[in-house]
């Protein structure tokens, strides 16, 4: 374990106590657990009471900003659609001009045909763009989800731990 008591994680999180746990310091603090000996950070997760809220309000804030950059990225995209259609239409009305040489019409089929490669170019980029924003929403959820495992494991470790603590004293 590279993490084996509260000070070091504090340390490494820049904070002085838990009270000053950002969300961001908390997903941090998410993606550093398994470096942590289990007992510590059972112990630290213990001690966040609201930790249900910020666990919503952190799934919450990354489902907003992915939903914010997928409008964004589509935005985007429309744009450049529409611009690359109303060249093509452009192209479209010249190359029907009937006093057009060879070269002429060569050059406006070649502009055609440049316009479906950016379009093409700009989808792959989106497509790219989009998996990679997807994956940054799974690695955000997914800690957030580790935090409510370890806080609701820790829980119930700690209920069970007590539960036969007192069976076993009476």
């Amino acid at each position: 374990m590279k993490y084996r008591d509260e000070a070091e994680i504090k340390k490494e999180l820049g904070i002085e106590s838990w009270r000053h746990l950002s969300k961001d310091k908390m997903i941090k603090f998410a993606t550093m657990m398994p470096d942590m000996d289990t007992e510590v950070a059972l112990k630290i997760v213990e001690q966040f009471p609201a930790f249900k809220d910020f666990a919503k309000d952190a799934v919450s804030a990354i489902e907003r900003a992915h939903e914010s950059t997928l409008s964004a990225n589509n935005q985007s995209q429309e744009h450049v659609h529409r611009a690359c259609q109303d060249v093509r239409d452009i192209l479209r009305g010249e190359l029907g001009k009937d006093n057009l040489s060879w070269d002429e019409k060569k050059f406006l089929i070649e502009q055609i045909q440049e316009t479906a490669r950016m379009q093409f170019q700009k989808d792959s980029e989106s497509k790219h763009f989009l998996d990679g924003a997807l994956k940054r929403v799974l690695v955000g959820a997914t800690a957030a989800l580790a935090l409510g495992v370890a806080f609701v494991g820790g829980r119930a470790i700690v209920e069970t731990m007590g539960d036969s603590g007192d069976s076993s004293g009476s």
